[in-house]
């Protein structure tokens, strides 16, 4: 039985090398997604130098590219368009039929699959049941059929409001071989779906396992904003996807132009380069210049990035940063920089409580310019404590790093069974 109840899984000889699988929207454009994926892969590179590492996700030739691990795609054709009902259900059917083989014919080829890090149990933003969630049931299942050790490794979740998925969330999650959570509201909405999580840990997103370049307080006159491709959340009208967009645009207009009229630069950056977030960008850009003819084009500056590094790069420069998307302000904590979240789930929240910055938080969808600009005047004016308040609980977050990595290796690689060996043949009496 393995330590959640399950029945057995295979066991390596000695000498064998571990087969292990990495799945998940994995360099398919989220760059909170690689960070959680890069993070996995140092852990592996040292702790099991020789595994046969391959990747089932939607950007195989990204993963191939840029990381040197072999990949297959997640789904057997992309999204169907511009066919005609009939068809595209049918179409629909039978991909979901094919992919489902698929994932557990994958399955079945390893010793280990892992989701590394990521909201794979989580509807903050918009999604099916019969995408990420059944996938989700159909790889767990897999696993325990064929003795795979599936690993969901400090991953996000919250209770989600359809039935469905929190039905197959809650039965993805008992099927799993091994779980732990970014927070203690990952682990509590798992609880709440069904899931017996008091064998289950709860340790920092595992982005923090990365190494954070040795920067200094950033110039005080630089505000990083990150933006995001925001249509409302999974309990907001899809019919109003349109109004909040413009709402939250309007709002990040109107404070870009406060920065630059009161005296800060300001560096714009993304963490999705697959979700539309360059579009805000390129508007926030426009309105500046719009209203501000005079300004030199330096004062508000796009920063391109693509991966967790570019993030980090962009971010040196500043020294405070407002940011939506969860990794966003992962990156900005890690840097040690004062930070405002303007959150579309309460995993944002929730981080920033666990830092002491908990009175920097605004919701998205409820998003106050005027407030906002009283919070970023008092962060400045604290920055310096707030900067050490940070530090010290990324000090905080590395020894639990190093024993979330310690328990996978104890959990999905224990030492190797012995080769079985031929009993000595008896010679013949008489």
């Amino acid at each position: 039985m393995s330590r959640f109840g399950l029945p057995g899984v295979r066991t390596r000889e000695v000498g064998a090398r571990p087969r292990v699988g990495l799945f998940g929207h994995l360099g398919s454009g989220n760059i909170g997604n690689d960070a959680s994926l890069e993070a996995m892969l140092k852990y592996l590179s040292t702790d099991q130098p020789g595994a046969i590492l391959d990747a089932m996700t939607l950007a195989p030739e990204v993963v191939k590219a840029r990381y040197g691990v072999r990949a297959i795609p997640l789904r057997w054709l992309p999204p169907d368009e511009g066919q005609g009902p009939g068809r595209a259900v049918a179409r629909k059917s039978l991909v979901k039929v094919v992919d489902t083989v698929r994932i557990a014919s994958w399955v079945r080829r390893h010793d280990v699959v892992i989701i590394p890090g990521m909201g794979v149990l989580e509807t903050t933003l918009p999604q099916r049941p019969w995408q990420g969630p059944y996938n989700m049931l159909v790889l767990c299942a897999a696993g325990r059929i064929f003795g795979t050790k599936v690993a969901l490794v400090s991953v996000g979740a919250n209770v989600a409001r359809e039935r469905l998925t929190r039905w197959l969330f809650g039965a993805a999650g008992r099927l799993a071989f091994y779980r732990s959570y970014r927070d203690t509201l990952s682990r509590d909405a798992m609880r709440r779906q069904g899931v017996n999580t008091s064998s289950d840990n709860v340790y920092p997103d595992i982005a923090f396992g990365l190494t954070a370049p040795s920067a200094g307080p950033g110039d005080e006159r630089i505000v990083g904003i990150g933006l995001m491709d925001y249509h409302g959340t999974d309990g907001d009208d899809p019919g109003r996807a349109d109004e909040i967009r413009a709402s939250y645009v309007e709002k990040m207009k109107s404070f870009t132009r406060w920065l630059v009229d009161n005296g800060r630069r300001v560096r714009l950056f993304i963490g999705d380069t697959n979700n539309a977030d360059e579009t805000v960008v390129e508007e926030i850009l426009a309105d500046i210049r719009a209203h501000r003819p005079d300004l030199d084009p330096d004062w508000v500056v796009a920063e391109p990035v693509t991966t967790f590094a570019d993030l980090m790069q962009a971010m040196e420069p500043v020294s405070t940063v407002v940011a939506s998307r969860y990794h966003n302000v992962i990156c900005a904590l890690m840097l040690a920089r004062p930070t405002i979240s303007i959150g579309y789930g309460e995993k944002n929240a929730v981080l920033m409580a666990g830092t002491g910055l908990a009175d920097y938080c605004q919701s998205i969808s409820s998003l106050d310019v005027d407030r906002l600009i009283e919070q970023l005047t008092d962060l400045e004016s604290h920055a310096a404590q707030l900067r050490q308040r940070i530090a010290e609980g990324n000090r905080t977050k590395a020894p639990l790093v190093e024993r979330q990595l310690a328990e996978l290796s104890a959990v999905l690689f224990p030492a190797p069974a012995p080769a079985p060996t031929l009993a000595k043949q008896r010679t013949p009496v008489g």
